[in-house]
């Protein structure tokens, strides 16, 4: 194998290709062009394709602004074609890695981005999956599809893993200020990887194997499910003994060292937590090892909606209504705040739940202004504008993602009852007798 790709690294003209771009590979596409590269954006959906050549956002993490100044730099362009895979040096993976309805991993997006890399796949040039696996996958899954190609790997070309670490709403870090993790397949496909996101990244992490970066990337998304698992646990129980969990979080987190704080809701939302520790506990059973503390958290954490609709059901009957035939209004459907994410939001859950027991639900996120398209449910619930009316004409307000520009002393004031998920009411003095956290 030659040294072009080492070169064109070098030399700065080494052309990406990034697969798949969703909340993590538009950002990716901005930071690689942003370092001066050409980069080619794939993609099946025809929509985001033509909004993206046409110069605009449809993610509010990458602002049009951004869109516009990459396409008109003459660098960057959208396709859909999926031939043209074979002229980037570089392909970056960064498709959905999702869970079956029987919570096992649903690799068919990796392995359907394979192929179609393999029927197009060169000499000498890297692929990289970025999607949140369980260890093992880059090796594998993804290179037996890619040497379909008659290539063998390490050898004809160099294979990498490094996680995403998107954290959409934060104004804090983005993709070129993330720590990013990279391991290779072998010596070489690492060094390689590193080198290429030293060009649009701050910090690269290199580890040994492309297995240890996969590893890694879970840890930190079963870390943070296990704790949130805690927490909400712990809502329950103290919300029976008529303690406000959120006052017990500020006063441990008063303590300097040995505590972090971490904070109940709802359930959890977007595409790590909720699902990247299932994808650790199904591997581990072929080790014929049970995850117990892992599945634990993860059944908690799954059954907080039904906890948040018990709570509106005891709200409204404490005010003389039931949930069948009242209207709710819905307040924040982002997974998180301060973001138009909705993936596995769940908002969505608790939807079905008030819905399946005769609820009528209106819907607002002022991030939103259409209903997002889901991979498993379509949504049934009107979007409408925060007004006085809107809160008022409801029987209760259920709030579900604390977006910071929402006016909730508004909110409060105009609603007839209201259920908090996320202490989003804490600074609201007037009104303080309809509030219910839940």
């Amino acid at each position: 194998m030659t040294n072009s790709l080492e070169d064109a690294i070098e030399s700065r003209t080494v052309r990406v290709g990034i697969i798949g771009l969703g909340y993590v590979g538009l950002p990716l596409v901005r930071a690689f062009h942003g370092a001066e590269l050409t980069v080619i954006g794939f993609d099946i959906d025809p929509r985001k394709i033509e909004t993206l050549n046409a110069g605009r956002s449809y993610i509010d993490t990458v602002a049009t602004e951004d869109v516009a100044r990459m396409v008109q730099s003459g660098r960057f362009t959208a396709t859909a074609d999926f031939d043209r895979l074979a002229e980037p040096d570089a392909l970056i993976i960064c498709v959905p890695t999702p869970l079956t309805k029987t919570r096992e991993p649903d690799l068919s997006y990796v392995r359907g981005t394979a192929e179609a890399i393999a029927r197009r796949l060169r000499p000498g040039q890297l692929v990289v999956l970025e999607s949140t696996t369980y260890p093992g996958t880059t090796e594998e899954v993804l290179v037996p599809v890619l040497e379909t190609s008659g290539l063998v790997a390490g050898k004809d070309f160099h294979v990498a893993f490094s996680p995403e670490r998107e954290d959409p709403g934060n104004k804090r870090f983005n993709t070129r200020t993330i720590p990013k993790l990279v391991g290779g397949l072998d010596d070489m496909s690492g060094a390689l990887a590193a080198s290429l996101y030293q060009l649009a990244v701050e910090n690269v992490v290199r580890v040994s194997h492309a297995r240890v970066a996969e590893a890694a990337k879970i840890l930190e998304n079963v870390y943070r499910s296990v704790n949130i698992a805690l927490v909400n646990e712990l809502k329950v129980l103290f919300d029976r003994m008529g303690i406000d969990i959120w006052e017990v979080i500020d006063a441990a987190a008063t303590k300097p060292f040995g505590f972090q704080a971490f904070y109940p809701g709802p359930g959890l939302g977007g595409h790590c937590i909720p699902i990247d520790p299932f994808y650790l506990t199904w591997k581990a059973r072929e080790y014929q090892l049970s995850t117990r503390f892992i599945e634990l958290a993860g059944e908690i954490n799954t059954s907080m909606p039904e906890f948040v609709v018990h709570k509106v059901l005891r709200a409204l009957n404490g005010v003389g209504k039931t949930v069948n035939g009242s209207q709710g209004l819905i307040l924040g459907l982002a997974y998180k705040k301060n973001t138009d994410d909705t993936r596995e939001s769940p908002a969505f859950e608790v939807i079905d739940l008030l819905q399946e027991l005769g609820g009528h639900l209106v819907c607002h996120d002022p991030y939103l202004t259409e209903m997002p398209k889901l991979r498993r449910r379509e949504p049934r619930c009107k979007l409408v504008s925060l007004t006085a009316d809107t809160l008022s004409g409801s029987d209760y307000t259920l709030i579900v993602t604390d977006h910071d520009n929402v006016d909730w002393d508004f909110v409060v004031e105009h609603s007839q009852l209201v259920i908090d998920t996320r202490n989003a009411t804490r600074n609201v003095s007037r009104g303080r007798e309809k509030i219910v956290k839940a």
